[in-house]
């Protein structure tokens, strides 16, 4: 095994992000009311005295011994100020926090979200609904911290479930906002600024059109245009450009080269994800994480290189799409691994990791292995899903996109496509549309950093192609379609998210789950729980602390900044659920941005509890000594003295105290969705591949039903959700889809005349 590198010494580069929009989302008024809300979840602690109703107030015991606690496990030399400065700082007194508040209602909070919550601060600051909202004439923002305490908690059970939706929807800003602007967080935590193993290298050398400004249409002409750079847009666009077609690739988002890399969370979620990171569902019950950047989600996840399972492989065909039992899928299966050379052999395990595997060993469970993407090397590094600064994981920037650069491919950042364009053929009742290309806005780079340059250097964009291939994610991809005129009922149903429970194990010695590799193991004996392919796994995830930590309950401040600062010594759990029913993707009425109505059902929250059980049972018995969930009602267990000792080492699970916390636990069971806070990764299915364009939106070749020339390649295209990580599924689909689009134009160009090419 090679031996790791430090390098401590590396810097990335600065990634610019859009300014702050100058224009005020609120009022004067509205943003006192909200800072002081944002001040009871993230107060400044401090020693007693005069009272501010912004402040926590401790004895002067009570906040030595909250120092002493936090100065225990920080390993810089003033440890104690450290401590002192991360329990005195509020949320509001950072300018980074309302700033980021700022940029997320101007850019990421739909219209209907942002009016619903002023709407509430106005009301706040009226006599009647300030009586009706808290109990007191008195507005919040002059209540004293306790009182503002009591009632936001109380917010989160309302008879009105507007109030339990702005309770949820306002903890989750609060607290990623807080831990993407605090400057004591991470240093009480220990995690540094960049990898400390690892070997900086650079990536693929890309180059983008660029066009000077007119007020005239660019006009392109091409044999096929991809509309997205993500895993099925990568793969498609090399095959068919190594196949000798004239390939246009054209991307919304843009490229940042491996020396950005790993970028701040403050930054990466801005530059490299949908909605800066800050997407929820309608209901705020599940929070979703999805790549907008050159590269699409393979440029952000996490290696994870699973092959579809045989129980989906089989229930896809069974649907009528025999293709997912044939040789030639398992070739394509196979080929994709092998051009990012997944493999097994390489893996160094990090702690948490490790505790997965040898705490399911100890309790029977079935385990596996997790593939990774990363060209047969090792690979350690946790920090990918902010950019891979070692260019050692092998996703679309460094295989797939590239092998297409060098073989002709051109490529496009920055556009954003508004419609396809079709031509209709044939009878009145029985017309058929062929897409003839894509139009859209380019945006440079500069004015996409520089936003009040105006419209000046934007340009509209027309590309003419003879093959469209959509592959702008599960959450763009159908919208995509309705913008340019379809009507199929299943466009934007059929949503998978996967969604996942988390789970949190402190112990007594120092993990650092951020170093090596996040996910490299898995536990899947719950995976099959209705005898239908329906389950939930145990996996480890990505512990960078605005990705992870907001996850958890807020009980009250003082408790949630404790439980944050102990993230060195956590192992983290995810419980993710193959979710047998599912939502919907569609467009905001006011101004078409990416809405999405999901609940999680009451049989897939118990396949997730059934898996969050069992990664408690794995801490249990690797001897953590608390473990906490993010299940809002469930207190976390804290194992006692006797449970620690010899005999409560020999009784193991049995533990009279872990299996009645497990018992109260299992009461929960369906957990109530708004105390269970979910996250998904993973989203598949709007587009849905079906033998009928009555059961889904694409024929099995990937062509869309009642067109021609158009296809969706990417996981939208799912029959239902994969049931892993759907990087490898989706790569699969799209080399064999690709490969048989391609000998199908070389037959059609060569029975066209030479008048009909463009």
């Amino acid at each position: 095994m090679a031996e790791l590198q430090e390098m401590p010494s590396y810097i990335p580069l600065e990634a610019a992000v859009p300014p702050v929009p100058l224009y005020e989302v609120l009022t004067d008024l509205q943003w006192e009311t909200l800072l002081a809300l944002a001040d009871t979840v993230i107060p400044s602690v401090r020693v007693g005295g005069d009272a501010s109703p912004n402040q926590r107030r401790l004895t002067e015991g009570q906040f030595e011994s909250a120092v002493s606690r936090l100065a225990a496990n920080i390993r810089v030399p003033n440890a104690t100020d450290v401590a002192r400065a991360y329990l005195q700082e509020s949320a509001s007194s950072l300018q980074g926090f309302r700033d980021g508040l700022q940029c997320l209602f101007a850019n990421d909070v739909h219209e209907e979200g942002r009016k619903g919550l002023c709407m509430i601060l106005d009301v706040l600051n009226t006599r009647a609904g300030a009586l009706l909202l808290t109990g007191s004439m008195i507005p919040v923002q002059n209540q004293p911290l306790k009182v503002r305490e009591q009632i936001f908690t109380a917010w989160g059970s309302s008879r009105l479930p507007p109030i339990r939706l702005i309770h949820r929807s306002l903890l989750a800003m609060f607290k990623k906002t807080w831990m993407i602007s605090s400057p004591t967080l991470p240093i009480a935590v220990g995690i540094p600024r960049v990898p400390v193993h690892g070997k900086p290298a650079d990536g693929f050398d890309y180059e983008f059109l660029q066009f000077p400004p007119s007020n005239d249409p660019e006009i392109i002409e091409t044999d096929v245009v991809i509309i997205g750079s993500g895993c099925g847009g990568a793969v498609t666009a090399k095959n068919l450009a190594e196949a000798g077609h004239r390939v246009v690739v054209v991307e919304k988002s843009y490229h940042y080269p491996s020396k950005y890399f790993p970028m701040e969370t403050s930054k990466g979620l801005v530059n490299m994800y949908e909605g800066a990171g800050s997407a929820l569902t309608d209901d705020a019950s599940v929070a979703l994480f999805a790549g907008s950047t050159w590269g699409g989600g393979g440029t952000i996840n996490w290696a994870c290189s699973l092959q579809t399972q045989a129980f989906v492989r089989k229930e896809w065909a069974d649907s009528g799409l025999p293709f997912f039992t044939s040789a030639e899928f398992q070739n394509s299966l196979d080929r994709v691994c092998d051009r990012m050379g997944v493999d097994s052999k390489h893996i160094k395990h990090n702690r948490q990791n490790q505790v997965i595997l040898e705490g399911a060993r100890k309790l029977g469970y079935a385990t596996e292995i997790v593939p990774q993407n990363t060209g047969d090397e090792e690979h350690y590094c946790g920090s990918c899903t902010m950019g891979c600064a070692a260019a050692g994981k092998k996703g679309p920037t460094e295989t797939w996109l590239a092998d297409a650069a060098k073989a002709g491919a051109i490529f496009m950042e920055g556009f954003k496509a508004d419609k396809i364009t079709f031509i209709e053929k044939g009878r009145i009742l029985n017309k058929e549309k062929i897409a003839t290309g894509v139009e859209g806005t380019w945006t440079p780079r500069d004015s996409y950093l520089v936003p009040e340059q105006g419209d000046a250097a934007k340009r509209k964009i027309v590309i003419k192609a003879k093959k469209v291939i959509v592959s702008c994610g599960t959450l763009n991809s159908p919208l995509l379609l309705l913008r340019s005129g379809l009507k199929n009922w299943n466009i934007g149903r059929n949503l998978h998210l996967h969604p996942v429970l988390f789970g949190a194990a402190v112990f007594d010695e120092e993990i650092r789950p951020w170093e090596g590799s996040a996910l490299t193991t898995l536990v899947k004996e719950l995976e099959n729980l209705d005898g239908h392919g329906h389950g939930a796994k145990v996996e480890a995830t990505v512990t960078l602390p605005p990705m992870y930590l907001p996850t958890f309950p807020w009980r009250d401040g003082l408790d949630y900044k404790m439980f944050c600062a102990n993230l060195s010594h956590m192992t983290s759990f995810i419980s993710i659920t193959r979710d047998r029913d599912s939502g919907r993707v569609y467009p905001d009425p006011v101004d078409g941005r990416i809405r999405v109505q999901y609940t999680p059902s009451a049989f897939d929250r118990q396949s997730g509890l059934e898996a969050l059980i069992a990664s408690a049972k794995i801490a249990f018995v690797s001897g953590a000594k608390e473990y906490h969930t993010s299940y809002a009602d469930m207190p976390p267990f804290y194992r006692s003295e006797e449970a620690s000792g010899l005999e409560g080492a020999d009784e193991g699970i049995n533990n009279a105290e872990f299996q009645k916390w497990i018992d109260h636990l299992r009461q929960k069971s369906p957990l109530n969705v708004e105390k269970a806070f979910f996250s998904s990764a993973h989203q598949m299915g709007t587009c849905r591949m079906a033998s009928t364009a009555a059961k889904g939106v694409v024929d099995p070749e990937c062509q869309v039903w009642g067109t021609k020339g158009l296809y969706v390649i990417d996981a939208s295209i799912f029959p239902s959700a994969s049931g892993v990580n759907p990087m490898i599924t989706n790569m699969a689909i799209a080399d064999w889809a690709s490969k048989k689009l391609s000998k199908g134009t070389q037959k059609e160009d060569a029975t066209e005349t030479p008048s009909a090419r463009l």
